[in-house]
């Protein structure tokens, strides 16, 4: 019998059953198109229709009689997949009981043939080159921070706390001196020989990026993957790194997982944004997906930020990451704020603050900080202080402006005929006050000086460095050229009573990048906070406050201490999988599952808490729960009404514990 060729296909679906490697057979007139990596079309039995997939690997010859199907076509003569790519979406999969194919559809872009044939004709780009003086600019960053260019040559993995001011390039611009740095590193490894892949939350930290990598490598030499690029840019992006030459990669958190060559450093910025925690299944983290690439792909790893994650944390105190200290450069001034005696309780800023921010602007913009953008975020009753609710859908009012009508957050509709169900009073009043409101009275306040507002609806990325008030929501803040003459956090007792495991780290993360934009020596004044994150501000010490949440949540069993996995389902699914659990891992203990409590989807969800050691069991257990549930849920049972809504999800590394 004559041997076979056979592929072994990963099937791209979301169904969890089909996150294996299928056989077929290679037809001969396929026989120079089907290599590894390639995108490929197939048969698939159980759905009776042609799927697409990649070809992971060829394996040996096969003279078997076993039935294999044959290949029905290759879509793409490229190799999108590469060996590299497939043993990291594996990795980050396996350990969040997902598939790889979710992975995968999140770091290969969708393909363009135009983009595709382009690439193809224009050949293999050349090795960038970086010049002398490139390099010699780099170095002497990095030489600011002692041992810092020795560790990236040793491929080591640190944490580093950035420096907290802003820097100004040659044009003038201001960019975050964080951006200098996480540049350098990078313009060194290029220089080397090596990729560099920079990842940041949002397109506001590339654009820095971008603007001091300028005229510092070749343009070719940089690559931006971003997911808001248009699908043919994007995919060209995708195809610049599979090539042979090294790059310097800058993107968002789906920029992990480029396949760039000659893996040479892989820096996060600003690990605790959001923005970085992936919402699509399987959820993996930006930082988790770092470090399993630096296990598999080696070179070095920085997490830098002003503030220092539990989870970076945990690393450095476990001894998988080097604390790096920080260089000896001044902090910003920051001022704890708090009325006075004869002053009114309810004021908003403080005799100090006004008094601050009045004299910087003599110089210069000042900054002032608040919690929510719009007008009026949360009206209330005037008589009895009743959250004022829409009577058609019970969502939140607000007011767009001072004597508007108030609407609807939810629905949208004017509610002018409000009443109170309460009291019957028919009055409201501001009970919280928005960017738009604060920059109304901020302008009252100082007469004849320019008010910039800067929120989600109202995006501004830079200012002048003439005198200016800039009232910006957390995470909107622009950059000022020269730093600004003043700093005013407002708000920060509301943003601290967030109901979040995490809200001091994430207060302590909105002040400490809002205060790290002051010019040196220029105030920064956090209004009406105490306790242990004021503190940690006040005297720059994030990281020992990270420590010290660490201590404190470690008797408690509460992330990052130890892992936490979300399982949703229905009752008897969910009960079903949890037994399954404690039968393949025998270690946890009596308290490590809480619930299942009722949602209200009418499903029920239950949390696991687990140490890391036993996270690859854990996660092999309610992976094969979720296959088991999604086969059966194809057949509902007889007499059931549920039909396939039997269905399991799982979520690993959830951040918090939410029931």
């Amino acid at each position: 019998m004559t041997a076979r060729r056979v592929a072994r296909v990963l099937i791209d679906s979301p169904l969890p059953q089909l996150d294996r490697l299928f056989d077929y057979a290679i037809p001969d007139h396929l026989a120079n198109e089907a290599i590894a990596g390639v995108r490929v079309k197939a048969p698939l039995r159980s759905a009776g229709r042609m799927v697409e997939g990649y070809l992971v690997e060829v394996g040996e010859p096969d003279a078997s009689d076993r039935p294999l199907s044959e290949l029905e076509s290759v879509v793409s003569p490229v190799p999108v997949l590469t060996p590299g790519l497939y043993a990291h979406a594996r990795r980050c999969a396996d350990r969040a009981a997902g598939s790889a194919s979710d992975i995968l559809r999140l770091a290969i872009p969708k393909r363009m043939v135009r983009a595709e044939k382009a690439w193809l004709a224009a050949g293999a780009p050349a090795t960038p080159e970086v010049d002398a003086a490139a390099r010699e600019w780099a170095e002497s960053v990095l030489g600011a921070y002692p041992g810092l260019a020795d560790a990236l040559d040793d491929d080591a993995r640190l944490a580093i706390d950035a420096p907290p001011h802003p820097a100004t390039l040659a044009d003038g611009s201001a960019v975050g001196a964080w951006a200098v740095l996480l540049v350098a590193a990078a313009v060194r490894t290029l220089a080397d020989g090596r990729s560099a892949v920079l990842i940041v939350p949002d397109h506001r930290d590339r654009a820095q990026l971008e603007a001091v990598l300028a005229g510092r490598v070749p343009p070719e030499a940089v690559v931006r993957d971003d997911a808001k690029q248009s699908s043919p840019l994007r995919y060209a992006a995708f195809l610049r790194t599979l090539a042979d030459a090294p790059c310097i990669v800058i993107g968002n958190r789906s920029a992990v997982y480029a396949p760039v060559p000659s893996l040479g450093l892989v820096a996060l910025w600003d690990d605790g944004d959001p923005l970085l925690s992936e919402p699509l299944s399987p959820g993996v983290h930006a930082r988790d997906a770092a470090l399993l690439r630096h296990e598999l792909d080696g070179g070095a790893l920085l997490f830098a930020g002003h503030t220092r994650t539990t989870d970076v944390e945990r690393l450095v105190a476990v001894g998988w990451l080097r604390d790096l200290p920080a260089a000896r450069r001044p902090s910003p001034r920051v001022v704890l704020s708090a009325t006075r005696e004869g002053e009114s309780r309810g004021s908003r800023v403080p005799s100090a603050a006004f008094a601050a921010a009045r004299e910087a602007l003599v110089h210069g913009p000042v900054l002032v900080q608040v919690a929510r953008p719009g007008y009026a975020p949360v009206l209330v009753c005037a008589e009895c202080r009743h959250p004022a609710r829409c009577a058609h859908c019970g969502g939140p009012l607000h007011a767009a402006r001072r004597g508007a009508v108030p609407t609807c957050t939810w629905c949208g509709r004017a509610a002018g005929g409000w009443t109170c169900p309460d009291c019957s009073s028919t009055r409201v009043r501001m009970a919280s006050s928005g960017s738009e409101r604060t920059a109304d009275e901020l302008g009252r306040a100082f007469p004849g000086v320019r008010v910039i507002i800067a929120d989600g609806e109202h995006p501004v990325t830079h200012v002048d460095a003439r005198p200016a008030l800039v009232v910006a929501t957390r995470g909107a803040e622009p950059l000022a050229a020269g730093g600004y003459r003043a700093v005013v956090l407002l708000d920060g007792d509301r943003m601290l009573l967030g109901d979040d495991l995490r809200i001091g780290e994430s207060c302590l993360r909105w002040w400490s990048n809002a205060a790290a934009l002051a010019a040196p020596g220029a105030p920064v004044h956090l209004v009406g906070v105490a306790g242990p994150v004021a503190r940690a501000l006040a005297t720059w010490t994030q990281a020992a406050y990270a420590r010290a949440e660490l201590a404190d949540r470690k008797p408690l069993r509460m992330p990052p201490t130890v892992r936490v996995a979300s399982v949703d389902g229905d009752r008897l699914t969910v009960d079903a999988a949890l037994a399954a659990l404690r039968a393949a891992v025998p270690e946890l203990d009596a308290e490590a599952v809480l619930g299942p409590l009722p949602r209200d989807d009418e499903g029920v969800r239950a949390l696991v808490r687990f140490d890391y050691a036993l996270g690859a069991r854990v996660a092999e257990s309610l992976r094969a729960s979720v296959v088991s549930a999604a086969i059966k849920g194809r057949r509902p049972a007889k007499g059931s009404s549920t039909g396939g809504r039997n269905r399991l999800k799982v979520r690993v590394d959830v951040p918090d514990l939410d029931l």
